[in-house]
């Protein structure tokens, strides 16, 4: 190539001016990149003088780095200027030099800004994943950021509606002393009514948890038994059995009496919000029935009911947010009111719990028939730790 790098170095001055006047129609701006272009040209004179391409990627490197690519903008790629050299060095061969010779130094210089072609690419690419990475690592940052203040604003709103259900309470209480029978009466549909918003709030509360995907970091994981659970189950839920004249039967002894790692309050209201589904769609004098299964590594605990069913066409969806399947029209305060419709938070909740945990939960039924009555199976699949999980003592050393 030492033809080239003579023919390079006798028309230096004019590949410059050349090049220049291409990258910059700014007259401020053409000093520094006639600099920048300058050392270009040296450096591919070497290279040619040499017959060694790699002698550029020194120049190549600092235009990524710094951005100091001759042009009067900074592009978004360097690609562009490089061709603009190749293409004023290939005019200028074919302007001033005979056709043999032109094709002799056009091939020896497409050699090298091959080179230093794919050797921009490469650079240029990993200088766009490290822009990405950052800027992912930025955005990851911001999230968080806005999770936190998310989390807060969950935690404050929670307290500001608890609060004054709790002074409602208290006087409610405080009037009972001195309340005659009817007034009695009026109070307890106070306090009901308390109760019942109450445990509204808990559930928009559980729902922005669960959509801010922070349940888990919310709970507090232990060793507890399963097989207590039942026992806690049956007392939540007895009076509305009662009312409904229906029968709970607990095959206790199908589920093992292990110890796991799990958020006890929590896993209690997984089984009370699929118990008071199966209390509603089932119709009075109904059977409920919860027993287990022992799997590799998690406990089945299996709700079957006796009620009318779900069709195919909702058993995909009973699981979505304000997915209710019960009659607007039957609506009422309370939970357990046959085919009552409801906000379509229960189930939703359930879901969102257990997987918070590390489990699953699906549901099963032949199909929907107020008549033939069906019913229903649910599938509460609980992981079985020997820990607690692992992110979450990470987090509590912290």
């Amino acid at each position: 190539m030492a033809n080239l790098a003579d023919w390079l170095e006798a028309n230096f001055d004019t590949l410059v001016q050349t090049a220049v006047a291409e990258l910059s129609e700014d007259e401020m701006l053409r000093s520094t990149v006639q600099d920048s272009v300058e050392a270009f040209f040296d450096g591919f004179i070497r290279a040619a003088r040499t017959g060694n391409p790699t002698l550029l990627d020194v120049i190549l490197l600092d235009w990524v780095e710094a951005r100091s690519a001759p042009t009067e903008d900074e592009p978004t790629g360097l690609i562009p200027v490089l061709t603009t050299l190749k293409r004023v060095t290939w005019q200028k061969i074919q302007a001033l030099c005979p056709p043999d010779e032109a094709v002799e130094l056009l091939f020896a210089s497409d050699v090298i800004y091959g080179e230093a072609l794919n050797y921009l690419s490469r650079l240029e690419t990993d200088a766009v994943v490290k822009d990405v990475e950052r800027r992912l690592k930025e955005a990851v940052a911001h999230i968080r950021h806005l999770e936190k203040r998310k989390s807060d604003f969950i935690a404050v709103a929670a307290h500001e509606l608890r609060t004054p259900l709790t002074v409602v309470e208290g006087y409610t209480d405080m009037l009972r002393s001195g309340a005659s029978e009817t007034q009695a009466m009026f109070l307890e549909g106070v306090s009901g009514g308390v109760r019942r918003l109450r445990e509204i709030i808990h559930d928009m509360i559980d729902v922005s948890l669960i959509n801010l995907n922070i349940m888990r970091s919310k709970m507090r994981f232990q060793p507890m038994r399963l097989y207590h659970l039942l026992d806690a189950i049956e007392r939540e839920v007895k009076d509305s059995v009662r009312q409904r004249n229906q029968k709970l039967i607990i095959d206790r002894h199908s589920i093992a009496n292990q110890i796991t790692y799990a958020d006890p309050e929590r896993m209690l209201q997984v089984l009370e919000k699929v118990v008071i589904n199966a209390i509603k769609y089932t119709p009075d004098g109904g059977t409920i029935t919860i027993s287990g299964r022992d799997l590799q590594g998690f406990t089945d605990i299996v709700i079957e009911d006796s009620g009318i069913g779900i069709s195919p066409t909702d058993l995909p969806r009973i699981f979505d947010l304000f997915s209710s399947l019960g009659d607007v029209a039957l609506h009422s305060s309370g939970k357990t009111k046959f085919k009552g419709g409801g906000p379509g938070l229960g189930l939703a909740i359930a879901k969102g719990i257990i997987e918070a945990h590390g489990g699953t939960i699906w549901a099963q039924s032949p199909g929907y028939d107020e008549v033939a009555c069906p019913g229903s199976t649910f599938h509460i699949m609980i992981p079985i730790y020997t820990q607690a999980p692992i992110d979450l003592q990470q987090r509590s050393e912290d």
